[in-house]
């Protein structure tokens, strides 16, 4: 189990973009693609069959893993996170900063 997937919105704790939040796009080896975090741009040929101009485009890049944490939303501040087993025996995500569960 992941303790960070797609759709959960992290803050970056390193970097250039440090501070920044954001939404995980894809979740790659130990690396994350996170919205609006490690912007880049890119030039791009243009291709006339698929109707794309040629220019620069902004692309977010993959940033390390260990570069962000979790957004918990009761603290207002990036929080690590842990996994336990639950009596049923579903394992699920949680805060360790407050123990709370994230995935209910």
């Amino acid at each position: 189990m992941n303790k960070i997937r797609r759709g959960d919105e992290v803050v970056v704790l390193t970097g250039k973009d440090k501070g920044k939040r954001g939404t995980v796009l894809s979740v790659l080896e130990g690396r994350l693609v996170v919205e609006g975090v490690n912007r880049v741009k890119r030039a791009v040929k243009p291709n006339p069959m698929r109707g794309t101009t040629g220019g620069f485009v902004d692309k977010d890049m993959p940033i390390d893993i260990s570069n962000v944490a979790i957004f918990n939303r009761l603290s207002g501040k990036g929080d690590r996170v842990g996994i336990k087993t639950l009596e049923d025996g579903r394992k699920v995500r949680f805060y360790k900063s407050n123990g709370e569960v994230m995935d209910a």
